[in-house]
């Protein structure tokens, strides 16, 4: 029988065994949370791991008939393909579901996105109800990527947005663990004169910027973009915002997702003071000249996304430039749980 007690203090978290997880279990361990019973799974090959929870050895399960009974939130960390096989069973247990992947943001069934200025961007209240057999509460948290270029594309539009262009550069650590040693053995043999092992990427990502990984590699960008777009067509929806054109590059970073963008704004009202104040609202933490330039070190540990101080182009009138940066793992997690707090 489902379990509908919202004096439920269980929390399972499927996926535990990737970074996205691990972020999560730390940060909800230092909120509100914190003395809850955690419950970690993951697909078989990660099942046995050993790690803690709560200050305690833990083991990380398989996912199994009766893994997510008496939950009260359910957060799948772990691939769209984890997720779709597990998350009707998490509903069925009558859990608040929280899904990273967006492996079903498409779906027919599909639940709303969230973080914390979507609502404001929608001119909706956030009201959550309590999970029942017949509706129960099902979210999905947008990527960094995907919160970025949905709050530049809400938030340009007091400044008169017509067209908006993006493109992100994708650290290593969005292939997760694995992405992170390749880089990091590749970085040592090359400068090490060795030839370097391509298992996860099947091409050099070391000291290159590239558009497409190799073909053996299971890590696609062309799928990446189109994830990427799709949670963003999700977001903007039917409320008047522009969709902006999107690239996705491989960068060869570890941690943070890097931006640059282009925006085509009405002259007549767009200045400098309009443009900035416009970001700040929307939630970006703007970084004055002076005091440094968006990157992946700067974001690193950050809940905000940075945005260096906005630059209009002298050549074609109306056009805008933004640099920014974000953590990749840690502003999803954070923002998912917000979203619990608020569930209570």
């Amino acid at each position: 029988m489902p379990s509908m007690e919202r004096e439920s203090h269980r929390i399972v978290i499927a996926g535990a065994s990737s970074l996205l997880g691990a972020e999560l279990k730390s940060l909800l361990e230092e909120s509100q949370f914190a003395g809850w019973d955690f419950r970690l799974l993951d697909e078989e090959e990660a099942a046995g791991t050993l790690t803690e929870a709560g200050g305690e050895p833990a083991v990380i399960q398989p996912v199994e008939e009766g893994s997510f009974e008496k939950a009260r939130f359910v957060f799948f960390a772990g691939s769209p393909e984890f997720v779709e096989c597990n998350f009707r069973a998490a509903l069925a247990a009558g859990a608040v579901v929280i899904d990273f992947s967006g492996g079903v943001c498409t779906k027919d069934d599909a639940p709303n996105p969230w973080f914390p200025k979507l609502d404001e961007f929608w001119g909706t209240r956030f009201a959550p109800k309590a999970p029942t057999p017949t509706a129960p509460t099902h979210f999905w948290i947008p990527s960094a990527a995907a919160v970025a270029a949905t709050s530049l594309s809400f938030g340009l539009k007091p400044v008169g947005l017509k067209k908006l262009n993006i493109t992100f550069f994708r650290p290593v650590s969005e292939a997760g663990r694995a992405g992170i040693e390749e880089l990091e053995s590749q970085t040592g043999q090359l400068l090490s004169f060795q030839s370097v092992g391509q298992p996860v990427f099947d091409t050099q990502v070391a000291f290159n910027l590239l558009d497409r990984y190799g073909s053996a590699s299971r890590q696609n960008l062309a799928a990446v973009r189109k994830a990427l777009r799709e949670q963003i067509k999700e977001c903007v929806q039917n409320q008047g915002a522009v969709l902006p054109a999107v690239q996705v590059l491989h960068a060869p970073t570890f941690y943070g997702m890097m931006f640059s963008a282009c925006a085509e704004l009405d002259p007549g009202i767009a200045d400098a003071e309009s443009v900035g104040k416009a970001c700040q609202e929307a939630g970006f933490s703007i970084i004055k000249e002076g005091d440094g330039t968006p990157s992946n070190v700067s974001a690193a540990g950050e809940n905000t996304i940075q945005l260096g101080v906005p630059q209009s182009d002298p050549a074609v009138c109306g056009a805008w430039w933004f640099w920014g940066a974000v953590d990749n793992i840690r502003l999803p997690a954070a923002n998912a749980v917000k979203l619990a707090e608020k569930l209570g």
